[in-house]
């Protein structure tokens, strides 16, 4: 199994545990990741800014990835959510698709739309499978409660996104408790993190945070599980500011979804990035060794 690897813009420079612990993963899993250079931002940050130059440059990845005869794999939402939704505009609006290739044409690139832009839980779900993943899990996390957090992208629009039910999402938990973990139910599930409010209204971006934290604890997370590079920023970086603030009773330390899958196909946590988060979460290796020699 063979994917271009879309790096979402923060990966390498704020969430590089999230680079590391995905590459990991996908090399036990024996899938390819095919690093393209040419590739670039997926345009999200430039949509209320020139919708055009926003449309263009996920086009352009789109049309790189068609070179390679490969899917596109990415491991952000608002990345995944940007490039499905050209995707989708360029094949319903012919007049729109080609003005884009009229432009990409002077690099040499077209659009057919001929490749899928793929989410890592999506890749993980349907391309390897859930029983696969648990016929190679070797470090099981029977005990650990995690609240899984979706991310807006991922499920909506839902015509565009695709991925799982909008208002009763089940795969992304599935793929969670694959790991031994248990996927608890909690009311802010499917709410915002707060992360596209940081920088334009920071109190309200906490704000929305801290529910998040409060309710995932009232409703007894060990930790937060995130597969999305903005909102791990949010619940990883910002949570810290927010302890400082806010007080540390709202601590809830969050698991990029890879690491957590990671751990249990026996990767180890150095190789994850593990020491890398802000909020740490070390302690989940403290988890395995305990159960593991409790068990022995």
């Amino acid at each position: 199994m063979k994917f271009v690897m879309m790096r979402c813009c923060t990966t390498p420079i704020v969430l590089q545990e999230y680079e590391w612990s995905t590459n990991a993963v996908m090399e036990k899993l024996g899938i390819e990741l095919v690093d393209v250079s040419e590739l670039g931002c997926c345009g999200y940050p430039l949509r209320n800014i020139s919708f055009r130059a926003h449309i263009l440059a996920s086009a352009r990845n789109l049309a790189l990835t068609e070179k390679e005869n490969l899917d596109l794999i990415t491991v952000c939402n608002c990345c995944y959510g940007t490039l499905r939704y050209v995707d989708n505009l360029m094949k319903d609006d012919p007049s729109i698709r080609k003005e884009v290739n009229t432009t990409l044409e002077k690099e040499g690139l077209r659009y057919e739309g001929d490749i899928e832009a793929k989410h890592i839980l999506q890749v993980l779900y349907d391309d390897v499978g859930i029983e696969t993943i648990r016929d190679m899990i070797v470090k099981p996390f029977h005990g650990l409660r995690i609240a899984t957090h979706y991310g807006c992208r991922i499920l909506r629009p839902s015509k565009v996104a695709q991925f799982d039910k909008p208002h009763f999402p089940t795969k992304f938990d599935e793929l969670v408790e694959v790991t031994g973990a248990q996927s608890i139910d909690w009311s802010t599930k499917l709410e915002c993190c707060g992360s596209p409010l940081w920088g334009i209204n920071n109190e309200l971006s906490l704000d929305l945070t801290e529910t998040k934290l409060r309710r995932a604890k009232e409703s007894g997370a060990d930790y937060l599980c995130v597969a999305c590079s903005y909102c791990q920023i949010q619940f990883d970086r910002v949570q810290r500011m927010l302890l400082i603030e806010r007080g540390p009773e709202l601590k809830l330390p969050s698991v990029l979804y890879p690491q957590l899958l990671g751990l249990s196909l026996g990767i180890d946590g150095e190789t994850l990035g593990l020491q890398m988060n802000k909020v740490s979460i070390n302690d989940i290796e403290f988890f395995l060794h305990h159960r593991a020699a409790t068990e022995a």
